[in-house]
């Protein structure tokens, strides 16, 4: 286990301890030097390293993209031309399949949405302790590297998910409509205001299941990766720690590309009936 001198229940709170920038207690502005610090500084305070490391693999993201459009041939591919059609195509397919009308910003959102919340996940399966301690070297004190382990960054994105609900559940069906189908639904028109309850909590639980499944899907992983490193604190136990835990990234990979998906699917699917305005209520 990297860190000797911290006990097993210090190194697992320094590895879920984000780097956080905020106002500190004499008034100032800085980085918290501890967990109870950080609470502190209460709603206004930045996780500095899920930004970064969120924002940093979203121009990734984007970089490699976009040189795959740029040097895009009709001839032979190249490997990341054949990689990225693979992805698009097989997002095309499965919005296709879900999504039963126009709309042209559907397919590109759940692209960029699977693909960014894979590379976030993806994170998880570097070592835990190679960037933690690359930073503790520059003279940062924490470093969580696994965005998706933030519950500020998974709702911060189910909640623009829940942004654009409301947004075409309005647009498509008016205001009218949109509270119809809140107050008349699924039971007759005199239970109104049992419907109105009903269907409130049935929309808010939507971006709050969003956020919150990949949340802690991710979570519960990287502790896992964190509880199996402390295992390396002997020869016997090291060896069994590092056979658990390729097995365990083994099978994580499939969590962190199933994550991905859910997350896309799910979006689409919420779009696709905020765009229904079909159904008779």
């Amino acid at each position: 286990m990297a860190g000797q001198e911290l006990t097993s229940g210090e190194y697992i709170k320094h590895h879920l301890t984000n780097l956080t920038y905020g106002q500190l207690p004499d008034g100032s502005w800085g980085l918290a030097h501890s967990a109870e610090e950080a609470k502190e500084m209460g709603f206004w305070a930045i996780n500095v390293d899920s930004m970064g490391w969120s924002i940093g693999l979203g121009l990734v993201f984007c970089f490699f993209f976009g040189k795959a459009a740029k040097h895009a041939t009709a001839g032979v591919p190249g490997g990341l031309q054949n990689f990225v059609e693979m992805i698009i195509d097989f997002i095309d397919d499965t919005v296709s399949n879900i999504f039963n009308h126009t709309n042209s910003l559907i397919a590109p959102m759940a692209l960029t949405i699977f693909v960014w919340v894979f590379m976030m996940n993806l994170m998880d399966l570097i070592p835990i302790d190679v960037i933690p301690e690359f930073a503790k070297l520059l003279g940062v004190h924490y470093m969580k590297v696994v965005p998706s382990t933030d519950p500020n960054v998974t709702m911060g994105m189910a909640l623009c998910v829940f942004g654009l609900i409301l947004f075409y559940s309005i647009k498509c069906k008016g205001v009218g409509g949109f509270f119809a189908e809140l107050a008349f639904h699924p039971f007759p028109k005199f239970l109104m205001p049992f419907n109105l309850f009903l269907e409130t909590v049935n929309l808010i639980a939507k971006p709050i299941s969003l956020g919150l499944r990949l949340f802690g899907n991710m979570y519960a992983g990287e502790m896992i990766f964190i509880l199996l490193a402390i295992m390396y604190g002997g020869i016997v136990t090291g060896i069994v720690g590092g056979v658990l835990q390729w097995g365990w990234a083994m099978f994580h990979l499939i969590i962190v590309t199933l994550q991905a998906f859910i997350f896309a699917v799910l979006t689409v699917v919420y779009l696709a009936q905020a765009h229904d305005v079909e159904e008779e209520h």
